[in-house]
C-alpha cells in the first residue's frame, strides 16, 4: 500500500504542473505569433504584386518599391492593406502611393465604380453623361483626365471643363445639361498635399445615402483597371468628350446678372474692395462676376491671385481661418484704402468678408455673420422684386450647428426655417425637394462661410453670394450705413445671436470615440448626460445625439434628423437660451464645438451677454471636451 504524499509535495507537484502549463502556452503563444508574422507579409506581398501590375505611374510605383528595398512593411501595410472609402463627401485626402491615399490608380477605380454604378441604375446615363471640373491643385488636371476615361469607356458621354473651374460650376452644369451626375476634383481648402473627388448627382445636389455606399460596393467591383484606363491619348477627340465652359459662362453669368437687384446702386458704389482668390481659381472668374453686376473692379491681392498648388503665401488656405489666412488681403486693404475684403477659398465655393470700421480696425466677420447678413439681404431683395409674394411659401435653410437667427427671422417675417444635418448635401438635397413641391428657396448657409443665394447653384457658391454681399454693401452705401451697422439692426429686431465656434485636433479616433461615449454615459448609464456645468450654475434643459438617435426635447427620446454612427455629434440646449453642439469632422483631424446664445430683442446689453457666452464655452470645453485628460490640442492662432 502507497503511501499518501504529504502536503509539501502537492504543493511542489503544484507549482512543477503550473511552471509547465506557462512554459507550454508561452511556446505555443510564440508560435503563434510567428506564423501570424509569416502570414502578413504573404498577404502584404500579394498586395505589392497587385499595386506594381496595375499601376502605371512611375512616381508612385518607384515609391511603394523603395519600401520594398528599406524593408518598411509597417509602412507599406497602411498604404496597402486597407483602402480610402467613399462616402458622402466622395474621396478627400493625402496624395501618394497605395489604396489609402489619392493616386492615379485609385481615381480610376473610384471613376469606374461610379461609371458601372451609373449605368446599373440610369438608362438615360449614356444620354446624359456627366460633368467634370477640376481646381488648380496638384494632379487636379490628371484626375480629371483618368476620371473622363471610364465613363467613355462606359459609353457615358463627358463634360470636361478646359481649364480649372470654381466648384459651383460642376453642379450648375449638371442642372445645365441635364446630366446624370458631375465630379469636381478638389479638396477645397485643404493643406497642398490633399486632394479629393466630390460628386454631384442627377439633381444637381451632392449625393447622399444609398448612393456612396453603393458606390462603395461598385468601386470594389472594379478594381481591376480597364483596356484603356490610362490612355490619355483615348480623349484626343473623342466625339463623346465636350467642354462645357463657353456654355457655363454664358448662362451662370447670365443668371448673375438677371439677379441683381439695382444695377446702378452698383455702379455707383463708393466703396473700394479687395479680392482674394487664396492661391486657387476665383479671380477670372469673380472678376466677369463684378463687371456683369454693374461694380467697379475690385483691389485683387497680387501674391495669391494665380493658382498656385503650393499656396506658397499661407500655412492654411482656408479663410475661415480669419485673420490668420487674410494678412496679405489686410496689408493689401490698408494700402490701397480700401473699406471692404472679399476672400474664397481656393475652389471659390466658400466667402470671407472682412468690413474696416471707423477707427480703422478690421471686423472679420464670422459665417454666422455673414448668414445673418445674406439672409437678410435675400429677403428685402425678394420683396422688391415680388412685392405681392406670399412668405408663407417662401424657405431658408440652415445646418443644425448654424446661429438659429433665420429661424427668429423667419418667426416676425412670415417665411419658413428648416434646420438641416451639417453640411450642403442635406441642404443642396432639401432645397430640390421643396422646389419640387412648389416652393421658393431663398438662401441656405452653414456657418463655415459656406453660402447658397437662390438655387441656380443647389450648393455653396462663393462667386455669387460674393456679388450679393458687394450689392449689399452698395445699397447701405446709400443709406450712409455699413454691414457692422446693419449686422446690429438685424440683432436689435430679432435678439442678440452671438456665437463662439473653435475645435480641438486629434489625431487618434479611438480617443475621439472614448470621449464621446464618457459624455454619453455619466455614471455608467447609457443616455445618461451631463446636465449642468459650473456646478449648476447653467443647467441643461434638452440633449440631441445625432450619433445614437436620442433626442429628449423629442417625444419617445427619438431624433427626428437623420443619425450617423460612423461620425460623433451631440447638441446641448441650456436654460439660458445657449445652444452648444460637440461634433467630429469628416475630412479633418478636429472635435469641433458650435455655441450660442440665443437671446430676445428685449436683452440689448451684448457685453454683458458676451461674458456669459465666454464663461460657459470655457466651462464646455474644460468640463464636456476635457482637452488635458485626453490629450486634444487646441486649435492654432
Amino acid at each position: 500500500m502507497s503511501t499518501p504524499p504529504t502536503t509539501g509535495k502537492i504543493i511542489q507537484w503544484n507549482l512543477l504542473s503550473t511552471l509547465l502549463t506557462k512554459l507550454l502556452l508561452r511556446h505555443f503563444n510564440k508560435l503563434v505569433q510567428e506564423v501570424s508574422k509569416m502570414e502578413t507579409p504573404m498577404a502584404l506581398s500579394d498586395k505589392i504584386n497587385e499595386w506594381l501590375e496595375w499601376d502605371k505611374n512611375e512616381k508612385t510605383r518607384l515609391e511603394v518599391k523603395k519600401l520594398m528595398s528599406s524593408g518598411d512593411n509597417e509602412k507599406l501595410q497602411k498604404l496597402l492593406m486597407s483602402r480610402m472609402e467613399f462616402g458622402t463627401a466622395g474621396l478627400r485626402g493625402r496624395m501618394g502611393p497605395g489604396y489609402s491615399q489619392m493616386n492615379d490608380l485609385v481615381i480610376i477605380q473610384t471613376s469606374q465604380g461610379l461609371a458601372s454604378y451609373l449605368r446599373s441604375c440610369n438608362d438615360k446615363s449614356t444620354k446624359q453623361g456627366v460633368v467634370i471640373g477640376f481646381d488648380g491643385r496638384h494632379n487636379s488636371r490628371r484626375f480629371a483626365e483618368l476620371s473622363a476615361i471610364a465613363f467613355l469607356q462606359k459609353d457615358i458621354p463627358v463634360y470636361l471643363y478646359s481649364h480649372l473651374c470654381p466648384t459651383p460650376f460642376v453642379p450648375f452644369a449638371v442642372d445645365l445639361f441635364g446630366c446624370a451626375a458631375g465630379v469636381m476634383v478638389t479638396a477645397s481648402h485643404n493643406p497642398k498635399d490633399d486632394n479629393g473627388y466630390k460628386v454631384y448627382w442627377g439633381n444637381g445636389a451632392q449625393i447622399i445615402s444609398p448612393h456612396d455606399k453603393n458606390i462603395q460596393a461598385s468601386i470594389l467591383n472594379n478594381l481591376a483597371p480597364w483596356a484603356k484606363a490610362w490612355d490619355t491619348n483615348f480623349l484626343e477627340k473623342h466625339a463623346d468628350l465636350q467642354d462645357p465652359l463657353p456654355k457655363v459662362m454664358k448662362e451662370y453669368y447670365s443668371i448673375l446678372s438677371e439677379n441683381v437687384l439695382d444695377r446702378h446702386c452698383n455702379e455707383s458704389s463708393s466703396t473700394k474692395i479687395v479680392y482674394t482668390a487664396m492661391h486657387g481659381v476665383g479671380y477670372t472668374y469673380m472678376v466677369e462676376a463684378f463687371k456683369v453686376a454693374g461694380f467697379k473692379p475690385f483691389v485683387s491681392v497680387k501674391e495669391q491671385q494665380d493658382p498656385d498648388p503650393e499656396f506658397s503665401t499661407v500655412d492654411f488656405p482656408n479663410p475661415e481661418e480669419g485673420q490668420s489666412a487674410l494678412d496679405l488681403a489686410l496689408q493689401t486693404a490698408d494700402r490701397e484704402g480700401c473699406s471692404l475684403i472679399l476672400a474664397n477659398d481656393p475652389d471659390s465655393d466658400r466667402l470671407a468678408a472682412a468690413e474696416q470700421g471707423p477707427g480703422g480696425e478690421w471686423h472679420v466677420f464670422s459665417g454666422n455673420e455673414l448668414g445673418a447678413l445674406l439672409g437678410w439681404w435675400m429677403l428685402h431683395s425678394y420683396r422688391k422684386k415680388n412685392p405681392t409674394a406670399d412668405l408663407s411659401n417662401a424657405y431658408m435653410l440652415a445646418s443644425t450647428v448654424s446661429s438659429k437667427l433665420l429661424r427668429s427671422m423667419g418667426k416676425k417675417e412670415g417665411f419658413n426655417f428648416i434646420e438641416t444635418l451639417t453640411g450642403f448635401k442635406w441642404m443642396g438635397n432639401k432645397s430640390r425637394e421643396l422646389e419640387s413641391q412648389g416652393h421658393t428657396v431663398l438662401f441656405a448657409y452653414e456657418e463655415a462661410i459656406g453660402f447658397m443665394c437662390g438655387t441656380s447653384v443647389v450648393d455653396k457658391d462663393g462667386i455669387s453670394a460674393a456679388v450679393r454681399v458687394a450689392e449689399l454693401i452698395a445699397y447701405l452705401d446709400q443709406e450712409g450705413s455699413t454691414l457692422l451697422k446693419k449686422l446690429n439692426d438685424i440683432y436689435t429686431e430679432y435678439g442678440y445671436h452671438i456665437s463662439l465656434n473653435s475645435y480641438y485636433l486629434c489625431y487618434e479616433p479611438p480617443t475621439i470615440k472614448r470621449l464621446f461615449d464618457q459624455l454619453r454615459t455619466i455614471g455608467g448609464k447609457t443616455n445618461s448626460y451631463p446636465d449642468s456645468i459650473l456646478d449648476g450654475k447653467y443647467k441643461v434643459v434638452s440633449v440631441r445625439d445625432l450619433t445614437t438617435g436620442y433626442d429628449t426635447s423629442q417625444p419617445g427620446n427619438k431624433a427626428i434628423l437623420p443619425v450617423s454612427r460612423s461620425s460623433q455629434m451631440i447638441t446641448f440646449e441650456f436654460e439660458n437660451g445657449l445652444v452648444a453642439t460637440l461634433r467630429t469632422s469628416g475630412t479633418e483631424p478636429k472635435i469641433k464645438y458650435y455655441t450660442e446664445l440665443c437671446a430676445s430683442p428685449q436683452q440689448q446689453d451684448k457685453e454683458k451677454l458676451h461674458k456669459i457666452l465666454r464663461e460657459m464655452v470655457d466651462a464646455i470645453c474644460t468640463e464636456f471636451l476635457k482637452p488635458e485628460a485626453f490629450g486634444l490640442k487646441a486649435r492654432p492662432t
